[in-house]
């Protein structure tokens, strides 16, 4: 009989990926995202057994939002668990999942309950449960099956999210778009408690449009009748159309600005960077308006107190979130490594920013007469303008940094998503990426080119793997120390770029920390 473990289930879901040529073709058509694809998703709902109201069980909070999405799903994923039996006496929750994309080490942890992603053994389960019912529901049907017989990778994930939350008897679900909103797999959802739009920017072009009214219309998909609506403040031309789209689907659409408690750093957040308090703040108002429709009235109304009392449990939930490789600093001898994804313009400035204030915090902490140590940036985006991001970062840098005339890095390593000189591990694998590029490494090369340009000064490389990477600039570190830093000097290190980048990167120091 064939396996069916979780390396079986990851392989078979990659089977699923749409390759380069697909992707590519959509970008250029400029079709976007189309009205079928809520139809078609309903679709698959029935062919594993389900209808959309099913899933009003699980009590779904919905985010959309181009920039901190995931971020505040963390929050209110990490606030809503203080809410738990161990950490509540009259706890109205007894399991929380929380469905995100995408994925860094582990496609597992797309689907989190209790804050964990679940186990490999209960991934392949799942997942081989709705493998077999869309094999059955192909051979039982009366009608020849047009087309595929199991959905793409995005839409298979969101399928299995939901039924594994409806099995594990999970009682509020928080999903996370994957893009979009009006058009998106996980829109789905017919009775959402809360739904929340998070920072928007320019981003999916080819899927969403090119301004940011565009973008705001598909986002606002999200807001159901009968739901509460929630915002981060927008441009005004952004906000008009959530507005407009809010009165079209008869919800009441509430604006929430920064949190005083988190304005003036009263709470220290688990996620440090300054844009972070913009997401926590949307989490606390979406998390409190959402234990108020469980039935808990001591959690103050955000909807009529826009800034209201934080309760205990909410500042542990902001202090304690967890979330990887977003604004994350991890240390070993000599390094300090900086981890952002950043594949947007916007949020490339935002790591940039994030990554000055890092920089003028180790500054002041060292004080003058210390030897200025290197700073070294390992970069790429395989997929999106490249080059647009790498010169906003150098921008956003060399603003936050310094006078406006030094240069921000004195090392910039260019390098593949490619994770070991080996391969990809299988969670990693990605064919939606120009193959021939790759292996030509001809992004990085126009990257390293870039950078030269825009600064002459920096020691420009181009490497295969992110492996060869980290232990490129390990050697820079260990080499200044040595000479002038001193045993206990620190290099410090910004990734950043695609997520599949940063992913990689943790992989990479997680795999050698075990060893």
């Amino acid at each position: 009989m064939e396996k069916r473990d979780y390396a079986a289930a990851v392989a078979a879901l990659n089977t699923l990926q749409s390759n380069f040529s697909i992707v590519d073709a959509i970008r250029k058509s400029g079709k976007g995202m189309n009205k079928q694809a809520i139809p078609e998703m309903i679709e698959w709902c029935r062919r594993i057994g389900y209808q959309p109201s099913d899933f009003d069980r699980l009590k779904p909070i919905h985010i959309a939002g181009t920039k901190g999405k995931g971020s505040t799903s963390a929050f209110i994923s990490s606030i809503l668990a203080q809410y738990l039996p161990k950490n509540h006496a009259n706890a109205k929750l007894s399991k929380i999942g929380l469905y995100t994309s995408p994925h860094l080490r582990f496609v597992r942890e797309r689907i989190q309950i209790n804050n964990e992603p679940i186990s490999e053994e209960s991934f392949a389960k799942y997942f081989f449960q709705v493998w077999d019912r869309l094999e059955a529901s192909a051979r039982e049907s009366d009608a020849p099956v047009e087309g595929p017989t199991k959905p793409v990778y995005f839409r298979y994930l969101t399928l299995m999210a939901l039924h594994a939350y409806l099995e594990e008897g999970v009682d509020t679900a928080v999903i996370e778009c994957g893009i979009g909103g009006e058009y998106d797999s996980t829109n789905i959802l017919i009775k959402p408690t809360v739904t929340a739009v998070t920072c928007l920017g320019i981003d999916h072009v080819a899927m969403l449009g090119s301004t940011l009214p565009e973008i705001a219309w598909h986002k606002a998909g999200v807001f159901k009748p009968g739901s509460l609506a929630f915002t981060a403040r927008q441009k005004e031309e952004a906000i008009d159309v959530l507005k407009d789209r809010a009165e079209e689907k008869r919800v009441s659409l509430h604006v929430v600005g920064i949190h005083p408690s988190l304005s003036n750093n009263e709470v220290k957040l688990g996620l440090s960077a300054e844009f972070q308090k913009v997401n926590a703040s949307v989490a606390i108002a979406v998390a409190a308006a959402h234990l108020r429709t469980l039935g808990d009235m001591s959690v103050p109304d955000p909807t009529t107190t826009p800034n209201i009392p934080l309760p205990a449990e909410f500042i542990r939930g902001l202090e304690q979130v967890h979330w990887p490789g977003r604004c994350e600093v991890r240390r070993e001898k000599n390094v300090a490594w900086h981890i952002d994804g950043g594949h947007t313009l916007e949020s490339i400035e935002v790591t940039g920013r994030w990554f000055a204030e890092q920089i003028t915090a180790a500054s002041n902490a060292t004080g003058p007469g210390k030897a200025t140590s290197p700073l070294i940036l390992i970069f790429n985006q395989q997929t999106r303008d490249a080059n647009a991001l790498a010169r906003a970062l150098y921008n956003a840098l060399q603003t936050g940094v310094s006078s406006g005339n030094e240069a921000p890095f004195t090392h910039a390593i260019f390098t593949t998503n490619q994770t070991f000189s080996a391969g990809y591990k299988p969670d990693l694998v990605s064919i939606n990426t120009n193959q021939k590029d790759v292996d030509a490494l001809a992004v990085q090369k126009a990257l390293a080119q870039t950078w030269s340009e825009i600064d002459p000064t920096a020691h420009v490389s181009v490497l295969k793997t992110i492996e060869e990477a980290i232990s490129e600039a390990r050697r820079i570190a260990g080499t200044w120390a040595k000479d002038a830093g001193g045993s206990d000097a620190e290099v410090m290190v910004l990734i950043t770029g695609s997520l599949h980048l940063v992913g990689g990167a943790l992989e990479v120091l997680e795999t050698e920390n075990a060893v």
